[in-house]
């Protein structure tokens, strides 16, 4: 009989790539992890894993068999997921991840709805880029992700799950109240050649799509600062040594000193949507946080 555990452990070590990663992700020690493996070795009498220099593949069989295993627990999680679970009852643990900006527009209402509610779910969350989202509910490591996609700079979702838009989330040019362009009803990135940016982290989507604002103009943007934090973005355009571009969801009100400015040619628009695996599309607990993201998302991004 083979151990679910030990074969969890196998899958997950597959999708990592690493013993270490994998305990990681499980929560145990790396020690745990190995012994799991040995116990696999040893329900089936064959070899999983191979040592190669520093790291470890698996073997012919090892890949086989966590291909089985991804099968095997994706329907044990269907299972779970509807037979054993009421639909007039939302309950459980929902492990969510969103980008910083949903987590403040989206995924806090969330947690007040269902805080005011007699609902049993329990709901932790982790900020995250939406590929990092995606990645973890992909493997397992979460159950739900909020992400968004830019018009841009497009978000590739794997087959094993489902993607539901939520509203369209605009972003627009910030600059500070005395700067020359201030008074524009719209600006073009031709407008913005010569300005000075603050931008999310090199690969971050967002800086992507920042990048990609001036591909036609043959022109790379003058980015003088990256931080992760739009807060941080408003305040240095306050301050008045960069301009920034900043979605509309989540966003605090703007100082007295800083105007938002539409940007268009091309406007910037990004999607914003919420993924889960396809095994749990019938979840009760993952169906109610949908409706309610739904709802929320219904006065959003306009």
């Amino acid at each position: 009989m083979i151990d679910i555990a030990a074969l969890r452990a196998l899958v997950i070590v597959e999708q990592q790539g690493s013993v270490v990663a994998a305990s990681d992700v499980m929560g145990y020690s790396p020690s745990a992890v190995s012994q799991q493996i040995k116990k696999l070795e040893k329900q089936t009498g064959v070899a999983v894993l191979e040592r190669h220099g520093r790291g470890i593949l698996l073997t012919d069989r090892g890949l086989a068999l966590a291909e089985y295993g991804r099968r095997i627990l994706g329907e044990l999680e269907e299972l779970q997921a509807t037979l054993l679970a009421d639909p007039d009852k939302p309950s459980g643990v929902l492990r969510l991840v969103a980008f910083s900006t949903a987590c403040r527009g989206l995924v806090g209402p969330l947690l007040g709805r269902l805080a005011a509610t007699e609902t049993q779910l329990d709901v932790s969350v982790l900020a995250e880029d939406p590929r990092e989202a995606v990645q973890r509910v992909a493997g397992g490591e979460a159950e739900l992700g909020v992400v968004h996609n830019w018009n841009s700079v497009p978000l590739v979702i794997p087959e094993n799950m489902t993607l539901e838009w939520l509203c369209e989330d605009v972003a627009d040019v910030l600059l500070n109240s005395g700067h020359r362009l201030a008074g524009r009803s719209s600006l073009e990135p031709v407008d913005l050649l010569e300005e000075r940016w603050v931008s999310t982290p090199h690969g971050a989507i967002c800086n992507e799509a920042l990048l990609r604002i001036f591909a036609d103009t043959g022109h790379v943007p003058n980015i003088k600062v990256y931080d992760p934090d739009f807060a941080t973005h408003i305040a240095l355009v306050e301050q008045d040594v960069v301009v920034a571009l900043v979605p509309r969801l989540g966003r605090p009100v703007l100082p007295l000193g800083v105007v938002a400015v539409p940007l268009v040619n091309p406007r910037q628009v990004r999607q914003v949507g919420i993924v889960y695996r396809k095994t749990m599309t019938s979840s009760p607990g993952i169906q109610h946080v949908v409706r309610l993201l739904r709802e929320l998302a219904g006065t959003e991004g306009d």
